[in-house]
């Protein structure tokens, strides 16, 4: 079973180099009011650790090659520094997970010479560059891949992650890459570290349902490749019915998806959702934040429009003066906390796809759990589309979640959705936030 806390959280990627012109733990600690009045529960924190200098790429390096695992990055502070943003986060009422590198190292990190049979070694001794899930050499030349034969590394593996439960505080781990790394490996790491921390959290980045026997969530690549292609017209929304369809006979009611529009790897390397979803972002993000089992993500930046790729290997600050879109994230944030409906997981309704006429790009359907329904409608087309739909369950009186306007929906009903938008309707069920 999932921590309770994550029942309706909502997870904000932070990019510590990139957030404020400072680049510091002391400079980010004071965003945390405003985070935290956005509706953001849980801090994903990218490595913070130091970071290679042998074979390292640009001028500051990839935050994914890291030197040490238990010491800190210099130019972001202190080990005191972070310790005081994890106490602000938690006396705000939020959690912090920590980024985990565990399939590689930097080339200078001290266990390629103190331990090189920790590593994986080509037929000349050397120690090889990161090995992807088919087992080739990537061209990750500024990583050193760590060979999971060896328990003593599995070993020191484990002890590291403990030291940031019990020196910081963190409550869990985004887990980098982790189809790269073998299950029986997680599964050690879930059973020996929820005994003393029963609360941890554990986020994979991969899609893979048999990892949900160790991590709470799993990442939604699919429907996030999906929704770039239906927003920018390449498949029509009615695609993602067969995608739902097959979450459904692959990932029990319990598990977790994390959906989102943006990250920091589509940010720097695929481009912004503006870029990939044109006007189409918003109603993307309002059906990844909505749909079953999601546990929605946004990156950093996002609620300030942030329009630019962002350097990945230098200093490329956040320009935080972007149209604001912090009323629409919230929005849909305080919708999540409130109506039982669209919460996490087992806690959340069973998702029932609405038959419509609206033509190939409107996609709708509604979610009831105990007396709260939320039916969500999304247009992604250039017009406005009046559309008919059909099977509603809970048929009465709603509100407009954005607009606030009160409508009755019967069974089988006309609505009317915006281009390039969405409705959001909200009938019965709120619950007192705890946010």
């Amino acid at each position: 079973m999932h921590p309770a806390w994550s029942k309706n959280a909502v997870i904000y990627e932070v990019n510590i180099r990139q957030y404020t012109p400072e680049g510091t733990f002391a400079a980010f600690t004071r965003e945390l009011p405003r985070l935290k009045s956005l509706g953001v529960d849980v801090l994903w924190l990218m490595p913070v650790q130091p970071i290679g200098t042998l074979n390292r790429k640009g001028g500051l390096g990839s935050y994914y090659s890291i030197a040490d695992y238990t010491a800190f990055n210099p130019e972001f502070g202190t080990e005191a520094d972070f310790v005081a943003l994890v106490d602000a986060a938690h006396k705000l009422g939020m959690k912090v997970l920590l980024d985990w590198v565990a399939n590689h190292t930097a080339f200078d990190h001290a266990w390629t010479t103190t331990h090189k049979e920790w590593y994986t070694l080509r037929a000349d001794g050397s120690i090889s560059r990161a090995i992807d899930d088919k087992g080739k050499e990537t061209d990750w030349s500024d990583v050193a891949d760590l060979n999971y034969s060896s328990q003593p590394m599995r070993t020191a593996m484990l002890t590291e992650m403990r030291w940031w439960l019990e020196h910081t505080g963190i409550d869990g781990f985004r887990c980098d890459m982790a189809g790269f790394v073998p299950r029986d490996f997680w599964k050690q790491v879930s059973d020996t570290l929820r005994a003393t921390h029963p609360d941890l959290f554990m986020l994979a980045e991969w899609e893979d349902a048999a990892l949900h026997e160790s991590f709470d969530a799993t990442y939604g690549w699919e429907l996030h490749h999906l929704l770039n292609d239906v927003a920018r017209g390449r498949h029509g929304a009615t695609a993602l019915t067969a995608y739902f369809a097959r979450q459904d006979s692959l990932y029990r009611r319990s598990a977790y998806r994390l959906y989102f529009t943006s990250n920091h790897d589509e940010n720097s390397w695929q481009g912004t959702e503006f870029e990939r979803m044109g006007e189409n972002h918003r109603p993307a993000y309002v059906l990844s934040a909505t749909v079953q089992n999601s546990l929605p993500l946004l990156y950093t930046g996002q609620e300030a429009s942030l329009s630019k790729r962002l350097r990945f290997f230098d200093k490329d600050t956040v320009d935080w003066s972007g149209p604001s879109l912090a009323d629409f994230y919230g929005a849909l944030f305080a919708l999540r906390h409130t109506q039982q409906a669209v919460w996490n997981g087992p806690w959340g309704g069973k998702q029932s796809l609405l038959e419509t006429d609206g033509g190939e790009q409107v996609f709708a359907y509604s979610r009831t759990r105990d007396s709260s329904t939320v039916v969500v409608l999304v247009n992604f087309d250039s017009t406005d589309a009046t559309v008919r739909y059909e099977g509603l369950g809970a048929p009465g009186t709603y509100t407009d979640w954005f607009s606030k306007q009160t409508l009755t929906l019967a069974a089988t009903q006309a609505v009317t959705i915006p281009r390039h938008g969405f409705r959001v309707l909200v009938r019965g069920g709120a619950v007192a936030s705890s946010r």
